[in-house]
């Protein structure tokens, strides 16, 4: 298969389903994925790949400009140790202030509360009751901190994400989703203080 990129250095990828013609997708990390149908041949693939090299070729020299042209975000300062520590203690002292503030406002009652370091979770709501938060929240602005702990409070009346349970976050902070966004943007950098 003769082209003008150097397959060697570039990803193809065949992704077969049910539909009915081939397809090109360039992704921002340079792969090529070929969308195929399940009774295409791998001869008719190559020929589809083939015919369509100055287009591929052209797609990636534009992905890579364009990363190239990105700004690359500076790299993340891990916690030490003690500032791990530094800022459990913070959370245990502000966090289930927090919690005792909203939870009647919510109209429920909740058990134990934990502070950990956790990789993935900014908070978690067991069926018993008892709360976890992340005291990487203490990094985060006062109204996301709320945020996070009115959610779990709110999961001792739905333990789910439905409809119902949005209701309920609405009832006490109407611009939960400017909270939430937040956490969506920035929320990675955080973590990733965790692990350097």
């Amino acid at each position: 298969m003769q082209s003008s990129f150097d397959k060697s250095k570039i990803k193809i990828e065949i992704v077969r389903s049910s539909r009915k013609t081939l397809a090109i997708e360039i992704r921002p990390d340079l792969r090529v994925i070929v969308r195929a149908p399940y009774e295409a041949p791998g001869s008719s693939i190559e020929q589809f790949v083939a015919s369509r090299a100055d287009w591929i070729s052209a797609h990636l020299i534009k992905m890579e400009e364009k990363n190239s042209l990105r700004p690359t975000s500076p790299p993340v300062k891990p916690l030490t140790r003690d500032e791990l520590h530094a800022l459990a203690d913070r959370a245990i002292d502000y966090i289930p202030k927090r919690t005792a503030h909203f939870a009647p406002l919510v109209g429920v009652t909740y058990g134990r509360i934990t502070i950990r370091n956790q990789l993935t979770r900014w908070g978690s709501c067991s069926s018993k009751g008892n709360l976890n938060f992340n005291c990487l929240l203490m990094l985060a602005p006062a109204e996301v901190i709320d945020y996070v702990v009115v959610h779990e409070l709110c999961h001792r009346k739905e333990m789910n994400h439905s409809a119902a349970f949005w209701n309920e976050v609405a009832k006490i902070l109407p611009d939960y989703k400017e909270q939430e966004k937040w956490l969506k943007t920035h929320g990675n950098e955080l973590m990733k203080r965790m692990t350097g």
